[in-house]
């Protein structure tokens, strides 16, 4: 065990500790913290019968709780307060503990202080899933001993004494786990940046400014060599990060031909440095499909070409079938496919996903409303919907959106609309318009946490009401 994870041991079991939300990123957390005896109390809003098949998980360990709608109010007299991932940092209620004199902090920040080995973390808009995978089994296949964790793979906080120097650590990252960041990673990649989250941000530039701490606080060097960041040149934001680089930067381009970084050139992605270039794998290797893929293996080869042969690289393009939760075949059905790609939580990962078919689908869309614009969605629907299924909060702006282009464009007014109340009346409508040959995808552009506890939740609850057709 490395001496700076003996030290916080030795540092935290003298603190009376709060854990803010007792959800899958803050449950590992709860029981590493109780193991070494420190005194926690585990804060949730939700009352008690809701949280007791975790709970019980609990069992044998000494935990306090502090349930319900005003849990927060009972938050004093704690030394170290750790914030779940999407509560702002800016409650009434963390300011008056800060001022009290408690350190507030995350699960996240605090594996970046303990964690021995290279850290790769991605964020970004769209893609940070697929591109982080990718990463982590390009390692693998390279040879190292590797570690998924951060919105993905387990929260490795309570791993951290079994993680090794010579291991790589992979990370998603969200802009609510970035937010508060005082430290990056030694290669930080970031995909892409569009409006997002804006519900929890209080504006695009907060939301920009989470998401640069990735790279924001990396020395230009470490024991591992220079920190690398890794940016879309095919974005307007990300683009300008170039000049903020401590370190390297590198870019990746699926549209431009760059004279250095990871590009696609005649079909064929390619890396380009210090005037060679190396052939990676053509374009139509790739199994899984649409041009954002082709993005998203972009960013992870540039990510790990120092750290890997391309014939690695090469093994995972040709084998790797995805992400659950996105673009993913679940069922054929009397000639229909259904595909779940609860994932896509933004108006720009549905046009995304809508790009990767060749055919007019049936689109199941909508969910919570997280301040967002939708004006970009209306003509991809035109495009490449022949019947949509809305549900939810946003379901009346994914629909304006469509009456707007309808009146530019002057197509797409043979479109059906359908709108449900629940999944169930969704996938049952979905399935009755459906022809043999058709493709229903489950593809939201909105979050989740209307109905459901996150996106996988609701790509779960799809899954399971299409097996049941």
């Amino acid at each position: 065990m490395n001496n700076k994870i003996e030290e916080f041991k030795k540092w935290v079991k003298n603190k009376k500790v709060a854990v803010l939300g007792i959800g899958i990123s803050n449950t590992p957390l709860i029981k590493y913290l109780a193991s070494m005896g420190v005194d926690v109390t585990a804060f949730d809003k939700a009352e008690k019968e809701k949280l007791e098949p975790i709970l019980a998980s609990f069992e044998g360990l000494d935990i306090r709780y502090c349930l319900g709608e005003n849990y927060l109010k009972h938050l004093n007299g704690f030394d170290l307060i750790f914030r779940t991932p999407g509560m702002r940092y800016d409650l009434p209620e963390l300011v008056k503990a800060k001022e009290n004199g408690a350190e507030i902090t995350s699960e996240m920040e605090v594996f970046f202080d303990l964690c021995p080995a290279e850290i790769f973390a991605v964020t970004g808009s769209d893609g940070k899933s697929t591109t982080t995978t990718l990463i982590y089994n390009m390692l693998k296949e390279a040879g190292y001993n590797c570690w998924l964790g951060g919105n993905i793979g387990i929260p490795l906080l309570s791993s951290i004494e079994d993680i090794k120097e010579t291991d790589k650590v992979v990370l998603e990252l969200s802009s609510f786990q970035l937010h508060t960041m005082k430290k990056s990673p030694q290669t930080a990649v970031i995909t892409n940046i569009s409006p997002n989250h804006l519900d929890i941000h209080k504006s695009m530039e907060e939301y920009v400014e989470a998401k640069k701490n990735i790279f924001i606080h990396q020395p230009e060097e470490t024991k591992w060599g220079k920190t690398r960041l890794i940016i879309n040149y095919d974005n307007g934001i990300t683009r300008e990060f170039a000049g903020q680089a401590k370190g390297e930067a590198v870019y990746f381009s699926r549209r431009s031909q760059l004279e250095e970084g990871a590009v696609l050139e005649n079909g064929m992605l390619v890396y380009k440095a210090k005037g060679k270039t190396v052939d990676l794998v053509k374009a139509d290797e790739i199994i899984i499909p649409g041009a954002h893929n082709i993005e998203n293996y972009l960013a992870a080869s540039a990510a790990v070409i120092n750290h890997v042969k391309p014939e690695a690289i090469y093994k995972v393009a040709t084998t790797f079938k995805g992400v659950e939760h996105r673009i993913e075949l679940v069922r054929e059905l009397n000639g229909v496919k259904f595909y779940n790609s609860s994932i896509d939580s933004s108006p720009s990962r549905t046009i995304a996903c809508l790009n990767t078919f060749k055919q007019k689908v049936i689109l199941i869309a909508g969910g919570k409303d997280k301040g967002i614009p939708y004006d970009a969605i209306g003509e991809p629907i035109i495009e490449k919907v022949k019947c949509l299924v809305l549900i939810g909060a946003t379901a009346s702006k994914i629909e304006k959106s469509l009456d707007d282009a309808i009146e530019r464009t002057g197509k797409g007014r043979d479109i059906e609309r359908i709108h449900c109340s629940t999944y169930e009346e969704a996938v049952k409508s979905a399935y009755s318009k459906a022809q043999k040959g058709d493709i229903v995808v489950l593809s939201p552009a909105s979050t989740s946490f209307d109905m459901f506890k996150n996106f996988e939740e609701r790509g779960r609850k799809f899954k399971e009401l299409v097996m049941g057709l």
